[in-house]
Order: C-alpha cells, then sequence, then structure tokens
C-alpha cells in the first residue's frame, strides 16, 4: 500500500467516523449519513490497497 493512499483511506475513515457520530449526537441525520458514506469510502480506498499489495507478492 503506498503511503499517500494509506494516509487518504485513513483520513476518509477518521473523518467519517466523526462526522457519523457528530450527526448522531445532534440529530443530523445529514451529517449521520453523509460521515457513514465517508467511512466506508476509506474502508473500501483500504481495501483496495490491500488487495494490491498482495498481488504483489
Amino acid at each position: 500500500m503506498t503511503a499517500n493512499e494509506k494516509a487518504k483511506a485513513k483520513t476518509e475513515q477518521v473523518t467519517g467516523a466523526a462526522k457519523e457520530s457528530a450527526g448522531r449526537t445532534v440529530g443530523n441525520e445529514r451529517l449521520t449519513v453523509e460521515g457513514s458514506a465517508e467511512r466506508k469510502k476509506g474502508d473500501a480506498r483500504e481495501a483496495k490497497e490491500k488487495i494490491k499489495d498482495v498481488g504483489k507478492h
């Protein structure tokens, strides 16, 4: 996994989780859904990079 892609994945995961949590706390459904989507995007990016790494070995 390239360092840049790994950093993007982690950033999306952390930012998404924070938005999701904040949305739930204040009762903002849009923010909760937006955060969840961003977190899942980070999860998908990380999974894609891990598959690339496995293919290299």
